[in-house]
């Protein structure tokens, strides 16, 4: 009888921080599972920033970064930011959908190149026209917001799984501000890039909490590229942001 008044607690609070209640919601066997679950997050995190980076320089280095900035640059740019959203959206889907690790890897690599293609005309115009420190500025701040908010999560041990349905509704409504502002002729300048770095960071605190909870142990590739999306979409309006004051 207190088995089944058990399973039928509430989510939330089946997904306490405790040990004996993640246990209960099927994620960690042991701790020291669990532990070596997040390392391996953490790790293919920094795999897939540095691999991003690499890209990037071979792009730049090789003369494709010239060809591919002029080609999405004779688009509209915020299709640009629209397209970049939609594939962060895309990631995430399959970072939920993937089951086998090798389909998670895939995943992770498709994302990486898509990203590392996506972000080649931003970069290029703060490289030649913004100033290439402008780059650096903006990693460094991503870098330290990043680090803040995931130590805000496992220093309080704090379930910020609510977070989900805001963050849902704020990406749709940011896309709509995009599809809106190309068919009006308006422009999203320093305030919605603003507020597009409320929302990753909301996105880091999201992400990092479902890391400690709710991810399979199995799943620590999909959980990265997840992690990854936001890391990605963070340094995206910082860089944003701090181009538009030069």
């Amino acid at each position: 009888m207190n088995h089944q008044q058990d399973r039928n607690r509430p989510e939330a609070e089946a997904m306490a921080a405790s040990y004996d209640e993640m246990r209960q919601a099927g994620v960690a066997a042991t701790a020291e599972e669990r532990g070596l679950f997040i390392a391996r997050v953490y790790g293919h995190l920094l795999a897939a920033i540095g691999a991003l980076a690499l890209f990037e320089v071979y792009l730049f280095k090789s003369g494709y970064a010239e060809s591919i900035a002029r080609t999405l640059m004779g688009v509209n740019w915020l299709l640009v930011l629209g397209g970049f959203m939609v594939a962060g959206w895309l990631a995430r889907g399959l970072a939920a959908r993937a089951g086998s690790t090798g389909a998670q890897y895939f995943g992770l690599a498709l994302y990486v190149v898509a990203q590392g293609i996506i972000f080649v005309p931003m970069l290029y115009i703060a490289e030649y026209y913004s100033g290439g420190g402008v780059i650096r500025s903006a990693a460094l701040l991503t870098l330290l917001g990043f680090v803040g908010l995931t130590l805000v999560v496992f220093q309080t041990r704090r379930d910020f799984s609510f977070l989900g349905g805001m963050l849902r509704w704020g990406g749709i409504l940011a896309l709509l501000a995009i599809v809106g502002a190309v068919f009006f002729g308006l422009e999203l300048g320093t305030w919605f890039s603003l507020i597009m770095v409320g929302i990753a960071g909301a996105a880091v605190l999201y992400d990092t909490s479902k890391i400690i909870r709710y991810w399979p142990n199995d799943r620590y590739v999909g959980a990265s590229l997840e992690l990854f999306a936001s890391v990605a979409l963070m340094f995206w309006y910082i860089l944003r942001l701090l181009m538009s004051r030069r």
